[in-house]
């Protein structure tokens, strides 16, 4: 079973852009949006995965 409309690989690979190229944007969100369009999908859910990735890094989250 699948979860969402993403696959893991993508899910992963989008985040990591995110973290990486962060200092190549004025803000965090500037980042999301870039990267989402990149992927064809919404800012909105790369925040999401973006915020869930730093609380597991963070170890708030499993």
């Amino acid at each position: 079973m699948t979860r969402g409309r993403y696959p893991a690989e993508i899910r992963e690979r989008a985040v990591r852009m995110v973290f990486e190229h962060q200092a190549e944007h004025p803000s965090q969100w500037a980042t999301i949006t870039s990267i989402a369009a990149k992927f064809g999908m919404t800012a909105e859910t790369l925040r999401h995965w973006v915020v869930r990735a730093a609380e597991v890094d963070a170890g708030s989250r499993p």
